[in-house]
């Protein structure tokens, strides 16, 4: 999955690289991110994994794709502001939609009320500020 991410085979589809927290080692994982209102969002739907908590130890992560690459800070969302981006997330990435109870049809608070299970971060392009 990741070398069809990383030629830009898959739709939304990035490849998110991070440092492990507690090995340094560079880490790798295809990750959908949510375009919406101008901002980018990168969700987690399989909960806090590795990957979670190597980019919130580091608060930056690479994404690429195809023969681009971005550098950005996270800014992790309260649960309460996550239900949007999560019902939008469900419907773009539906290979993810059996870790969710909230259906992609379900109002957005269905989606706000299983948020704390499903991270979800901003991302800010290194140097800019929002």
């Amino acid at each position: 999955m990741s070398a069809l991410v990383r030629v830009g085979m898959v739709p939304n589809s990035y490849l998110l690289t991070t440092r492990g927290r507690r090995t340094g080692r560079v880490r790798s994982n295809p990750v959908t991110l949510v375009e919406q209102d101008g901002r980018r969002w990168l969700v987690a739907p399989y909960g806090s994994v590795a990957w979670v908590h190597n980019a919130r130890a580091a608060g930056r992560v690479r994404l690429s794709r195809r023969r681009h690459t971005g550098f950005y800070e996270l800014r992790e969302i309260a649960f309460d502001q996550a239900g949007p981006i999560l019902k939008q997330y469900v419907r773009i990435a539906p290979a993810t939609r059996s870790y969710f109870r909230a259906g992609k049809d379900s109002p957005v608070e269905d989606f706000t009320a299983e948020a704390e299970h499903h991270p979800v971060f901003e991302l800010v392009p290194v140097g800019q500020d929002r």
